[in-house]
């Protein structure tokens, strides 16, 4: 579940392994590309944490954040099944 928090958007999402948050990563990768929107994230072993935050618009959330955190939940409810 995200929480919207100093101005950003968090979640921390958990795998069944390294290579399962690895594969995660790597397809979130593709989306933030097309949508030209980058999180900051970090991984360790089967755990990844996200914030979403719109930089050009003064570190707020914006309908950006927002888009690539519906499309980051439908990859990751895509690989729990």
């Amino acid at each position: 579940m995200w929480k919207e928090t100093e101005n950003k958007l968090t979640r921390s999402l958990e795998f069944k392994d390294f290579r399962a948050a690895m594969a995660f990563m790597n397809k979130v990768a593709d989306v933030a590309e097309e949508l030209d929107h980058h999180p900051w994230w970090s991984n360790v072993y089967n755990k990844v944490e996200i914030e979403l935050t719109t930089h050009d618009a003064g570190n707020t959330v914006t309908d950006k954040d927002l888009e690539l955190a519906r499309r980051i939940d439908e990859i990751y409810d895509n690989m729990m099944v």
